[in-house]
Protein backbone atom coordinates (compact mmCIF):
# COMPACT_ATOMS: atom_id res chain seq x y z
CA UNK A 1 0.00 0.00 0.00
CA UNK A 2 1.43 3.74 -1.11
CA UNK A 3 1.78 5.71 2.17
CA UNK A 4 0.58 9.76 1.14
CA UNK A 5 2.05 12.52 3.38
CA UNK A 6 -0.71 14.70 4.64
CA UNK A 7 -0.27 18.59 4.92
CA UNK A 8 -0.10 18.28 9.10
CA UNK A 9 2.83 15.44 7.88
CA UNK A 10 4.62 17.35 5.55
CA UNK A 11 5.23 20.23 8.72
CA UNK A 12 5.63 17.63 10.99
CA UNK A 13 8.76 16.58 8.47
CA UNK A 14 10.15 19.64 7.61
CA UNK A 15 10.25 20.86 11.36
CA UNK A 16 7.92 23.61 10.94
CA UNK A 17 3.82 24.46 11.84
CA UNK A 18 1.10 23.92 9.64
CA UNK A 19 0.57 27.74 9.46
CA UNK A 20 4.44 28.51 8.62
CA UNK A 21 3.39 25.62 5.59
CA UNK A 22 1.01 27.54 4.25
CA UNK A 23 3.52 29.52 3.13
CA UNK A 24 5.83 27.48 1.30
CA UNK A 25 5.28 26.62 -2.57
CA UNK A 26 4.96 22.66 -2.42
CA UNK A 27 5.21 20.79 -5.29
CA UNK A 28 2.43 19.19 -6.88
CA UNK A 29 0.68 16.94 -5.38
CA UNK A 30 1.24 12.89 -5.58
CA UNK A 31 -2.47 12.62 -4.82
CA UNK A 32 -5.78 13.90 -4.61
CA UNK A 33 -8.47 12.51 -2.66
CA UNK A 34 -11.58 14.98 -2.98
CA UNK A 35 -9.85 18.16 -2.15
CA UNK A 36 -7.22 16.75 -0.16
CA UNK A 37 -3.63 16.63 -1.29
CA UNK A 38 -1.00 14.15 -0.77
CA UNK A 39 2.82 13.54 -1.22
CA UNK A 40 4.84 10.50 -1.43
CA UNK A 41 7.66 11.23 1.54
CA UNK A 42 10.36 11.09 -1.39
CA UNK A 43 8.71 14.06 -3.54
CA UNK A 44 8.32 16.48 -0.11
CA UNK A 45 12.72 15.19 0.40
CA UNK A 46 13.64 15.84 -2.80
CA UNK A 47 11.67 19.00 -3.14
CA UNK A 48 12.99 20.21 0.19
CA UNK A 49 16.87 19.24 -0.90
CA UNK A 50 16.53 21.62 -3.68
CA UNK A 51 15.20 24.68 -2.15
CA UNK A 52 17.34 27.69 -1.67
CA UNK A 53 19.52 27.68 1.77
CA UNK A 54 19.19 24.10 1.85
CA UNK A 55 22.01 22.06 -0.06
CA UNK A 56 20.54 22.29 -2.83
CA UNK A 57 19.95 25.26 -5.84
CA UNK A 58 21.93 28.44 -5.18
CA UNK A 59 20.52 31.45 -3.64
CA UNK A 60 19.19 34.30 -6.12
Amino acid sequence: MIRYLSLTEVAERLGITKGALARYRLPEPDAMVGRARGWLPSTIDEWNAARPGHGGRPRK
